[in-house]
């Protein structure tokens, strides 16, 4: 039964991107999704969707290595914080608490079991549009670009992890979100769990990492209004060059609308229509696939493309081998 702890978190509201292609990763961010850069520090740029409240969407971030940064979460008040920090404090995952940044108040930062880095607040400072960015509708946060991918907001985010069910347990008992489905292997434990804030279907998804390293990175989704709007994101990337992963198409699992590409920097990044889809009751129990049940493929039953299962984020040692020998159906063990 639903309880008010499982209610304590609101969304994920910004999340930071590693890339080693700076320039190029801003183009895809800021021209091909629409997105709007609001701040530069450093090696930095904090870029919005167009219908987020806050201040920024992500953090792209230049780096040596490509990959996830920190995952900032919003709590739905400060009870809900100081529960939930109480709550990452029994477990000596915590790191203390930090100065604001962009747009947003002190925040207490924290590790999943598998080395994620988060960031967890409430104070946050609304955006607030100049006259390029005003929009016609009050009440709207910002402006219609109307133009490339047009990325609403942040969907969900999807980790990597040695060990998904030390990564989900921490989900569903430290941090009180609920699941809503799981792939269940035939030997035991899982191969992915998907986790739910509020009424969306996921906002946390955690994936076998087939390398059995720590910390690395699946994907990042936006939302889009439509799913005709993604289908028109696949004409966009096939003229810019952009390398489409897999896709357009219906995943079975969650039932969200979905394409893949690639951003210059490596990163996996997701297109979703997933808002049609809403978990009203509060109880909802957890769906259970089994490998056999997976192993069918997506909604309409096209198989899962090799690629899913070996492309992550930092990249191990012969990534784009491993890579292309997965397209070529070549495993490595």
């Amino acid at each position: 039964m639903a309880e008010l702890e499982n209610f304590d978190l609101a969304h994920i509201s910004a999340v930071e991107i590693l890339t080693p292609t700076f320039d190029q990763s801003l183009r895809f961010f800021n021209e091909m999704l629409a997105m709007r850069e609001v701040e530069r520090i450093g090696n930095s740029a904090y870029l919005r969707c167009w219908d987020e409240y806050e201040t920024y969407s992500i953090k792209l971030t230049a780096s040596e290595t490509n990959g996830v940064g920190r995952t900032m979460l919003r709590a739905t008040s400060p009870e809900a914080l100081e529960r939930r920090v109480a709550a990452i404090e029994a477990t000596g995952l915590g790191k203390g608490w930090r100065d604001p940044e962009v747009g947003i108040g002190a925040y207490y930062e924290f590790e999943d079991p598998d080395g994620h880095e988060f960031g967890i607040y409430y104070d946050t400072t609304l955006y607030v549009a100049d006259d390029q960015d005003r929009p016609a509708l009050k009440n709207q946060a910002s402006r219609f670009p109307g133009r490339g991918v047009n990325a609403r907001r942040l969907d969900h985010i999807n980790y990597l992890a040695a060990d998904v069910n030390a990564a989900g347990d921490f989900w569903d008992n430290v941090m009180k979100s609920r699941e809503t489905e799981q792939v269940e292997l035939d030997e035991g434990g899982y191969a992915a769990r998907w986790f739910r804030f509020a009424q969306k279907s996921y906002d946390v998804v955690y994936s076998d990492d087939w390398t059995g390293e720590r910390g690395r990175f699946h994907h990042l989704a936006f939302a889009t209004d439509t799913r005709e709007d993604i289908l028109k994101a696949a004409d966009y990337f096939l003229e810019e060059g952009v390398y489409i992963e897999y896709g357009p198409y219906k995943h079975a699992i969650n039932q969200t609308f979905f394409l893949y590409v690639w951003e210059p920097g490596g990163n996996r990044i997701e297109f979703a229509n997933a808002g049609a889809r809403l978990i009203l009751n509060p109880d909802q129990p957890v769906v259970n696939w089994s490998e056999a049940e997976r192993a069918k493929g997506q909604a309409w039953g096209m198989k899962t493309v090799p690629t899913f299962h070996t492309h992550g984020t930092p990249y191990v040692e012969n990534q784009e081998q491993i890579d292309r020998d997965a397209l070529a159906g070549i495993r490595h063990s």
